[in-house]
C-alpha cells in the first residue's frame, strides 16, 4: 500500500462542514471499478464494512462491519458508540447511477464515488463529508478514507493488502491534521 506516497485529499470546507476529495488514477476501465465499489465480494478487500440492502437510489441500506474490521478496530468502534456485537450503522443510497456514480449516506457521512473514463482506465473522485469526529478526530477519519482508497487500487491490481503501519497511519494523520487545521 502506498500510504503517504499517494497525493493528499484535497480538504473541503462549506459552513462548519468538513469534507475531502481524493482522486485516484486507476488503470482499469469503469465497469471493474464500479463493481468494486458496490459488490460484497470486492468491498471485504478494501472497505470496512458490507453493504446490505438493494442497490438503487433512495434505497435504505445497513452497513454491517466485517468480522476482521471489529477485531482490528474494535476500541475505536466502541468509542464511537457501535455495538460489537450487532456492527451495524444504518445509511441510504442517494445516487444510484451504474457505472459513474454511487453516492450515500453511511451514519452521518456523506460520500460520493464518482468514475471517469480515462483511457484504458478510470478516474475515481471520491468526496467524503465527515460527520461526527470519531476518536481520532476528523484527521484520523480523513486518513482512514485514505487508506481506503489506497486499499481498493491494490485490490483492483491484485496487490496483498494489508494493514497500514501505525508510523505511517500517524504520519498521515499529522499532514491531514495541517491541511484540516485542527491538532
Amino acid at each position: 500500500m502506498t500510504g503517504v506516497n499517494q497525493r493528499l485529499g484535497e480538504v473541503l470546507r462549506d459552513g462548519e462542514r468538513v469534507g475531502v476529495r481524493y482522486e485516484r488514477a486507476l488503470a482499469h476501465p469503469p465497469a471493474k471499478v464500479w463493481s468494486a465499489l458496490t459488490e460484497s465480494e470486492h468491498l471485504r478487500h478494501w472497505f470496512p464494512a458490507d453493504i446490505l440492502g438493494e442497490r438503487r437510489a433512495g434505497a435504505e441500506i445497513r452497513f454491517r462491519f466485517w468480522p476482521e474490521t471489529v477485531d482490528y478496530a474494535d476500541t475505536e468502534l466502541a468509542e464511537a458508540g457501535v455495538d460489537l456485537d450487532d456492527p451495524e450503522l444504518p445509511g441510504r443510497i442517494l445516487t444510484w447511477d451504474p457505472p459513474r456514480i454511487f453516492e450515500l449516506l453511511w451514519d452521518d457521512e456523506h460520500l460520493r464515488f464518482e468514475i471517469v473514463a480515462d483511457g484504458p482506465g478510470s478516474r475515481l473522485l471520491s468526496t467524503i463529508w465527515f460527520g461526527k469526529p470519531g476518536p481520532h478526530g476528523l484527521p484520523g477519519t480523513a486518513a482512514g478514507y485514505h487508506f481506503c482508497l489506497d486499499a481498493l487500487a491494490d485490490s483492483l491490481d491484485n496487490q496483498p493488502t494489508a494493514l497500514p503501519d501505525p508510523e505511517v497511519v500517524a504520519e498521515l494523520e499529522r499532514r491531514y491534521a495541517e491541511l484540516i487545521g485542527t491538532p
